[in-house]
């Protein structure tokens, strides 16, 4: 089954000096994902500065920057993985390096098949 993990944190809360060591242990995470084959995808994302909102209403079109919430934590990334279960996924959230600081939310992926 696959699940989307959600990485969202408070980018206040972020500490330049624990960058590096941060990044590697991302690194070596992923990694791990990998060799076992659980990982289907995964990527950090810009931070939502960056964003545009996209939104139809009455069949008009209108675009905003930034996200539509106003809220302290932002979706920093994501991983897809394809594990047995839940429990599975929940094991992998809580080994994601950000899940010590901030919010990973589990999230099963809808199968339209």
């Amino acid at each position: 089954m696959k699940y989307m993990l959600l990485i969202t944190n408070d980018p206040t809360q972020f500490d330049p000096a624990n960058a590096e060591k941060l990044h590697q242990e991302y690194m070596a995470f992923t990694q791990e994902i990998l060799d076992s084959g659980e990982m289907v995808s995964g990527e950090p994302l810009e931070g939502p500065e960056t964003a545009t909102c996209v939104r139809v209403r009455n069949g008009k079109t209108s675009t905003t920057d930034g996200p539509f919430a106003e809220t302290k934590e932002v979706l920093g990334g994501f991983y897809i993985v394809d594990v047995k279960d839940l429990d599975r996924a929940l094991e992998i959230a809580a080994r994601i390096p950000d899940a010590r600081t901030a919010t990973v939310e589990v999230r099963p992926i809808r199968d339209l098949g």
